[in-house]
């Protein structure tokens, strides 16, 4: 079944932490096996129902549109949106392609992978308007972990968020993190200025919170991988080149 939404990909970041591993192209093209990771995140994707794509891209983007063009050879619709001159964090490159949320939109972290039911979480952030009086700005995918401190943890009562902790020192807990998969409201964009460097986690959501917006909670078992480490991502691909293998 067709996702109603579009997703927006934020691929334009510069990768900084990935650099020592993939230092001629974007992160986004950090390759598994013969096909760059965004192809592969594309892919689960669509399995899922999605059909129409918006990657946002800053660093290296002229790479990226070089390999996925308009999409057709993937079988979807792929639109741009350029943070421009400058990178403008992730609350400011969504504020750029506010005008693809109609009125809202499934978003993706570019440097995360997760299989994540599309059509029940759309139907979770429903849910949550009607129950709320469409006061929420935005449904988060949670995903547990056995060491939540890497990450930052997320409070939860199960349907909202309560509060966002911060990164941690000492001993690893589990908890529930942030998996950058959400449904957001264009109403939510409204809030960030326009050309500016404001993140989407540090910033959007937290202060959406403090104003007294909702935020559902959308929690899944499934599998988190972040490749955004040199180890993360060298993890990732020998876990995809076993499953192959097998």
């Amino acid at each position: 079944m067709t996702l109603d939404l579009p997703v927006v990909v934020l691929c334009g970041g510069l990768g900084t932490r990935l650099r020592s591993a993939v230092s001629d192209r974007p992160k986004a093209l950090a390759p598994v096996g013969n096909e760059p990771f965004l192809a592969v995140q594309l892919d689960l994707l669509r399995q899922r129902g999605a059909r129409r794509f918006v990657l946002c891209v800053g660093h290296m983007a002229d790479q990226i549109e070089a390999e996925f063009g308009d999409g057709s050879r993937f079988g979807v619709r792929i639109d741009y949106s350029h943070d421009g001159e400058k990178l403008l964090g992730t609350g400011g490159a969504l504020k750029r392609a506010e005008r693809f949320f109609a009125p809202a939109a499934v978003v993706v972290n570019g440097d995360t992978y997760i299989d994540v039911d599309l059509h029940q979480l759309a139907h979770t952030h429903a849910a949550a308007n009607t129950r709320w009086g469409h006061n929420v700005g935005a449904t988060l995918t949670l995903a547990r972990v056995p060491d939540a401190s890497r990450y930052g943890s997320i409070d939860t009562d199960g349907t909202c968020v309560k509060a966002f902790r911060e990164k941690e020192t000492g001993a690893a807990q589990s908890g529930w993190v942030n998996a950058g998969v959400y449904v957001i409201e264009r109403s939510l964009l409204a809030r960030v200025p326009a050309g500016e460097v404001v993140s989407l986690e540090r910033d959007v959501f937290p202060a959406a919170l403090c104003d007294g917006l909702t935020l559902a909670a959308f929690s899944q078992d499934a599998g988190f991988h972040d490749i955004g480490t040199p180890d993360d991502f060298r993890g990732f691909v020998a876990q995809r080149e076993a499953i192959h293998v097998a």
